[in-house]
């Protein structure tokens, strides 16, 4: 069954909605939720359904701005420490098992940002916002760094760019994807489970 439960960060209260596997969990995959949206997104929701059945415990990250109502996004490192606030937390929890982060799109921002700080083994990137749209210029490649295997999904159309594979990082393009990776949530959830099996953190 899932649970649901508010955890204090220095930020405020986040929620974290958690689906635990049947049997012993094979990883720890946290996701956290797109600038404006939640952990309701469609692709979130199939990747949850994905990775809970192939063994992981997946805990979806509700940010406090979210949780106090509040649509227009805090700001990076007030994202990033609450985060890890929240991380701290869950790895106490379910113990023992490898810790897989990742979200969509400012989510996948922030799960990249603190990897190396969470101590994370891998990274699941979903919409990656290479740039703002239209300003190639201003790249954040640079957060792709992680350190760990990642995983990044863009759509082909996605107006935020999509980003280049680098030592370490796998990048899968969805076909008439775009931003939201709503075409086909189960077909994006299918590639990260692949991939988490690939890793050795999922049952096949």
């Amino acid at each position: 069954m899932p649970q649901d439960d508010e955890i204090l960060t220095p930020r405020g209260p986040a929620r974290v909605d958690t689906d635990l596997p049947q049997g012993p969990p094979t990883a720890l995959l946290v996701l956290g939720h797109g600038a404006g949206g939640g952990v309701g997104a469609p692709d979130l929701c199939a990747l949850r359904d994905a990775a809970v059945g192939a063994g992981s415990v997946v805990a979806r990250v509700t940010q406090p701005y979210r949780v106090a109502g509040r649509r227009a996004p805090a700001p990076a490192g007030h994202l990033d420490e609450a985060w890890v606030a929240v991380l701290a937390v869950l790895r106490r929890r379910h113990p023992g098992v490898p810790l897989v982060v990742g979200g969509r799109s400012s989510g996948a921002r922030v799960a990249c940002r603190t990897a190396r700080a969470v101590e994370a083994a891998g990274v699941v990137a979903l919409a990656f916002p290479l740039h703002p749209p239209g300003r190639p210029e201003r790249s954040r490649a640079a957060e792709l760094d992680t350190g760990v295997p990642t995983l990044v999904v863009n759509g082909d159309r996605d107006p935020f760019g999509v980003p280049e594979p680098g030592p370490g990082v796998r990048v899968v393009t969805r076909p008439g994807e775009r931003h939201d990776l709503r075409a086909d949530p189960a077909g994006t959830a299918e590639v990260v489970r692949d991939w988490l099996h690939g890793q050795g953190w999922a049952r096949a």
